[in-house]
């Protein structure tokens, strides 16, 4: 017990400023050290990892930085490849539309001047033109075109279709 009240007895307050007094003596020598061996590129402990992470960071930023410009470029390219796409696809689209056309147009002449040459045809047969006249019809209107090639010959074949519905076929 007398160990205790010893203690209890002791000047605490020297004791807590001589150990701060120490460690700031030992920070500072680390400090003079640590500046000594960097002057002679030999950086030790902690100033040897912040160069280190002071580098990765840098490179981290660089890499970002070409990442970003790669991403820009790539976006760019994409938008390039999108509208080349789109422009192939509208002129694909456009020959698919001028091939139906001239097939239903065809299709409706021939018929027409066979007919006009005096071969016969059935009902059926007609009736199929026709309906691919209606169709030739709503492909031009779909597609902002007039009709001028085949009047003509609908008026011959609907002629000859209505003489043949009143006098059979």
């Amino acid at each position: 017990m007398d160990a205790i009240l010893e203690l209890f007895n002791q000047d605490f307050s020297s004791l807590i400023i001589g150990i701060f007094i120490l460690m700031s003596g030992g920070i500072a020598i680390y400090k003079i050290v640590s500046e000594f061996f960097a002057i002679f590129g030999k950086p030790i402990g902690v100033a040897k990892q912040r160069k280190a992470d002071h580098e990765l960071l840098v490179k981290t930023v660089q890499d970002l930085a070409e990442l970003h410009n790669k991403h820009e470029e790539d976006t760019k390219q994409s938008i390039e490849h999108d509208k080349a796409i789109r422009n192939d696809l509208e002129k694909l689209t456009q020959l698919f539309i001028d091939k139906e056309i001239d097939d239903m147009r065809w299709e409706i002449l021939n018929f027409s001047s066979a007919l006009s040459s005096g071969r016969q045809y059935n009902k059926e047969s007609f009736e199929h033109v026709i309906q691919i006249h209606e169709k030739y019809e709503k492909v031009l209107e779909e597609n902002g075109m007039e009709n001028g090639r085949v009047t003509a010959s609908m008026e011959v074949i609907m002629e000859e279709y209505k003489d043949k519905l009143r006098n059979g076929f």
